[in-house]
């Protein structure tokens, strides 16, 4: 696997937690330097970590792993995503926290197909040290750009951000799902 491939697998397995720090942005009142830093080092550590236990497991239980990972994310993302939808009808704050409770579920729904990446390099005899230092950095920004453009446009539309975040978390889970069904 040459560093072309390394990386559009990166930028691949960035997506979701791009789309997921585009959600969080939605529903932060006030964009602070940290934000920024926790939602890059809860996704992009959790990008490191995933594919490394993958590769770690990957000969012996990749048949699980990839039978169940689609629907670990569908499950967590959908619960997510329906619980802002929820919050919103009854017009509470939206979570803003950056905090481990707050973010575990979203880093952990957000890196399930870095698991998989993590087993597929097992089988392909990469370089595992330098491919997670990959994926791990170009997480880390893109998730970072995913919350700055997620605030700007939930400043300007706050009084659906929270709803429409959620929608597209919901939209997010069954696209996973659709996709591993191969019906998209």
């Amino acid at each position: 696997m040459g560093r072309l491939d390394l990386l559009v697998i990166a930028i691949g397995v960035a997506m979701d937690a791009f789309a997921v720090a585009i959600c969080k942005g939605l529903v932060i009142d006030k964009m602070k330097i940290k934000y920024i830093f926790f939602i890059g080092l809860y996704f992009g550590g959790f990008q490191v970590l995933m594919p490394l236990i993958g590769y770690l497991f990957g000969k012996t239980f990749s048949s699980y792993i990839t039978a169940i990972d689609h629907w670990v994310a569908f499950t967590l993302l959908f619960v997510v995503g329906l619980n802002m939808i929820m919050e919103k009808d009854k017009n509470e704050k939206l979570d803003e926290s950056f905090s481990l409770n707050s973010m575990i579920g979203f880093a952990i729904a957000t890196s399930i197909d870095a698991l998989a990446a993590g087993v597929t390099f097992a089988t392909l005899g990469v370089s595992i040290l330098v491919s997670v230092l990959v994926i791990g950095i170009i997480t880390f920004i893109i998730s970072g750009c995913g919350l700055v453009i997620g605030y700007q446009f939930g400043s300007k539309f706050k009084s659906k951000a929270g709803l429409m975040g959620g929608i597209l978390l919901v939209f997010i889970a069954f696209e996973i799902l659709l996709d591993h069904l191969n019906m998209v």
